[in-house]
């Protein structure tokens, strides 16, 4: 039995909703930390900056989830749809600390999302999350039939870039770290394309 046979084994044992559970814990410490002085002097701030931040992350790894199967044989395809869902609800927590907890003038809010084009393209993001979220379930797959599906999920790779650019914007001139994600999400989705050796699945 090889490696990657090994850790599949291994993976299959670990319930989904284990997943979901552990991907609740870093918003609730986030908040934890805001309440009790430990996000520093700006803590609306700097806890907007963490979600999104945590929303990347998570993104590039349902991402990677592709190519890791592709050229290694490990396979979390099984959590896939769980990530997915995290960082959806990562970025309507993101949203909603911007708007309840920062920008709080609702008539002020409409000009930010029109006059600040990260803030257009971090919400163009957002939008298109919707119908991601909505269909993944096993109804809408069987309803919309599998390569309708594939094809409106292919979205993510479009949601990946507007929400790096989204960082790399918001980071006002250039800065490394949002470079990097951007730099990793770019690479993750030319392996899509890049005829690179496969191993052999099992």
């Amino acid at each position: 039995m090889t490696a990657s046979q090994t850790i599949n084994g291994q993976l299959r044992r670990v319930p989904t909703w284990l997943v979901y559970l552990a991907g609740v814990f870093p918003v609730v410490w986030f908040f934890y930390l805001g309440f009790t002085g430990g996000l520093g002097p700006e803590p609306i701030k700097a806890l907007e900056q963490e979600l999104g931040r945590l929303s990347l992350q998570v993104l590039i790894a349902v991402l990677a989830v592709t190519p890791l199967r592709k050229y290694t044989g490990i396979s979390l395809l099984k959590f896939r749809r769980a990530l997915g869902l995290l960082v959806f609800f990562y970025v309507v927590v993101h949203l909603s600390v911007w708007l309840f907890l920062d920008v709080q003038i609702w008539s002020q809010i409409w000009a930010d999302i029109v006059k600040r084009p990260y803030i257009t393209i971090g919400m163009a993001g957002l939008v298109l999350m919707v119908p991601l979220a909505v269909t993944s379930n096993n109804l809408s797959m069987r309803k919309l039939g599998a390569a309708t599906w594939r094809t409106l999920h292919k979205l993510t790779y479009v949601v990946a870039v507007l929400g790096a650019v989204h960082f790399v914007m918001l980071r006002k001139g250039w800065q490394i770290e949002p470079l990097v994600y951007l730099a990793i999400i770019a690479l993750l989705l030319a392996t899509r394309y890049v005829a690179l050796p496969k191993r052999q699945l099992a």
